[in-house]
């Protein structure tokens, strides 16, 4: 008898150098590790000019899975277009589960509709001043912020320093401002004599806000969160 043994989701990384830092590349690539595998990688931006936030080297990119550099001779919107050209012909292989999409763009909101549309997973990666309009468009968002580690609030320069104020989270939210979200995603679901299972909650905050992530609030995990708002009780069962 043949046994299928699960593997991971084949995921095409895009990269919008321009509005993406280089800073938080490590972290978003173990992030991405625990969604899926990172099968395509590549990088678009003005390199040549020297407009973007950092060079392809500053990216983890392999040998076998090259970048894409795009020069704006035809305007700043060149690489935009060729990111956009590239997702279309990746999508339509039919070799991937999945795409993430790493900018801060609002002009990426249709393409991540696009592909959801044909029934894959986006994962966008972007810092907090991201519009909501690209943070909805994606299955789940990641704040770039909520990656980098504690305390790293160095002031970058030059084009990165415009939004980066909560950079290396340090101006988290306070476990209580989840409360309200929490609730709404109480009320959605069917309680088991007044309990609700945590796996179940988490899910329904996902779908109910794609950029959700207990990080947001200084918790590394649902349950931390949780526990930490004081406002709900909790029962461990063997």
């Amino acid at each position: 008898m043949a046994i299928e043994l699960d593997r991971p989701q084949r995921l095409a990384i895009l990269i919008d150098a321009d509005n993406a830092s280089p800073r938080a590349a490590a972290a978003i690539f173990e992030e991405i590790a625990t969604i899926g595998e990172a099968s395509a990688r590549r990088i678009y931006g003005d390199f040549q000019a020297g407009a973007s936030r950092g060079g392809p080297r500053c990216w983890p990119l392999t040998p076998s899975s090259p970048s894409r550099i795009s020069p704006t001779r035809s305007g700043r919107t060149a690489p935009d277009i060729a990111l956009i050209i590239d997702a279309m012909d990746l999508l339509h292989s039919g070799r991937f589960d999945g795409f993430c999409l790493i900018s801060s763009d609002s002009d990426f909101t249709r393409l991540a509709a696009r592909i959801r549309e044909q029934g894959l997973d986006v994962y966008g990666f972007g810092e907090q001043k991201t519009p909501e309009s690209f943070r909805r468009a994606c299955k789940r968002f990641i704040y770039t912020e909520n990656l980098l580690p504690q305390g790293d609030g160095s002031a970058p320069s030059g084009t990165e320093a415009e939004g980066s104020a909560l950079v290396g989270g340090s101006s988290k939210m306070p476990p209580t401002a989840a409360i309200p979200l929490i609730r709404t995603a109480l009320s959605q679901l069917d309680d088991v004599d007044g309990w609700q299972f945590l796996g179940a909650v988490g899910t329904r905050l996902a779908a109910l806000m794609p950029d959700f992530d207990p990080r947001t609030y200084g918790c590394p995990k649902l349950l931390t969160l949780i526990e930490r708002s004081d406002a709900f009780e909790v029962r461990r069962t063997a």
